[in-house]
């Protein structure tokens, strides 16, 4: 299925990301290791969120682009995906750029996230994993008031 998806991607971004007559100097996409989250510690049924994800742009020739992002039963695999141009103009600085995904709850069990953090020595794929409960309504607060 992540082969299917990343395929349609590729197929979907070269027929779509340029044409010949812009005169940008488009040269593909790149996936960008994620840096930090800010997701709920849980989540309510049928609730949308959004999820702060932050990311370090190596420099401006790097633009945002799309999510990445994979789905097997309660388990998201999600990644930052950048257009790359090749520029001039360029400034070679990182950048920290935060971006949303708007995530909306549609299963009562627990969520495990799996957020692309880059690779290791050995070429294995590193993530921050974060699980989020689902709750069927919003917790009522306990606080008593004193008269």
């Amino acid at each position: 299925m992540k082969r299917y998806a990343l395929l349609v991607f590729i197929f979907i971004s070269a027929f779509t990301s340029c044409s010949l007559d812009d005169d940008t100097n488009y040269i593909g996409t790149e996936i960008i290791p994620i840096e930090s989250v800010e997701i709920p510690d849980y989540f309510v049924f049928g609730e949308r969120y959004e999820i702060l994800i932050t990311y370090n742009r190596p420099s401006t020739c790097y633009q945002f682009y799309n999510f990445f992002y994979d789905i097997n039963e309660n388990e998201r695999v999600v990644a930052i995906i950048n257009s790359v141009y090749s520029d001039n103009s360029c400034v070679e600085e990182e950048e920290s750029v935060t971006v949303t995904l708007n995530f909306e709850t549609r299963a009562n069990e627990t969520y495990l996230f799996k957020f692309y953090q880059g690779v290791d020595e050995e070429g294995e794929d590193l993530y921050y994993l974060v699980e989020v409960p689902v709750l069927t309504e919003r917790p009522t607060s306990t606080s008593t008031q004193l008269d």
